[in-house]
């Protein structure tokens, strides 16, 4: 998993409450249990005027333009704000692979579902919690101005704008320790190894049947 520590991106604006998974990547892409290569497919059917398709080539599929992620000022964005109780819905994994395929780390929002918040750190994502007054003072900042970037800062735990304003978040410390060392759940586990190893042999010697 790639390490979160800081990031300093291009900023979209998804001005919608409650954005469920299967909005986020709808159902027929749940075939495949690959990791990768759902970002074409991120918000499908908000996207497109056609129904997308696992393997479908999307380079000249037709797009609606009223859409935020068509324009092409938001294009290269890798923060995203959202509204509350995003990744709502099913407890798709798909979701923050979809997400981070189209090229987001982070997401800040009011609140998240909450599979959908842990399925985040699980895949090297950043899901940041802000009070509603802070993030419309975002949303304001970045329909005023394209180009719009935010500097994140895990460690420090900050989000500061071009201004210069220095926005605080908390994140739980065993998430913020796997993140900014790129730890999912086998890498955490393979920290271990050395442990896991002598308990195999002390097994091996006191249980040898269990092997056969």
């Amino acid at each position: 998993m790639q390490a979160f520590t800081t990031l300093k991106g291009l900023v979209a604006p998804m001005d919608r409450a409650n954005v469920d998974t299967d909005a986020i990547i709808p159902k027929q892409f749940l075939k495949s249990i690959k990791r990768t290569g759902y970002g074409p497919f991120l918000f499908d059917e908000w996207r497109y005027e056609d129904r997308g398709e696992p393997g479908m080539d999307c380079t000249n599929r037709p797009e609606k333009k009223d859409f935020v992620l068509n324009q092409t000022r938001y294009r290269d964005a890798s923060i995203l704000l959202a509204r509350e109780n995003f990744g709502c819905g099913s407890s798709r994994e798909h979701a923050p692979w979809a997400l981070l395929g189209f090229g987001f780390r982070c997401i800040i929002a009011p609140s998240f579902a909450d599979i959908f918040y842990n399925n985040c750190f699980k895949n090297g994502m950043l899901p940041i919690v802000m009070d509603g007054d802070a993030l419309d003072g975002l949303f304001k900042a970045c329909a005023e101005k394209e180009g719009y970037e935010l500097t994140v800062d895990l460690q420090a735990q900050t989000v500061t704008t071009a201004a210069g304003e220095v926005l605080n978040f908390d994140v739980e410390p065993f998430r913020k320790h796997c993140l900014l060392n790129g730890l999912d759940d086998i890498a955490l586990t393979l920290e271990n190894s050395a442990d896991i190893r002598v308990y195999e042999e002390k097994r091996r010697s006191d249980a040898p049947w269990l092997d056969l």
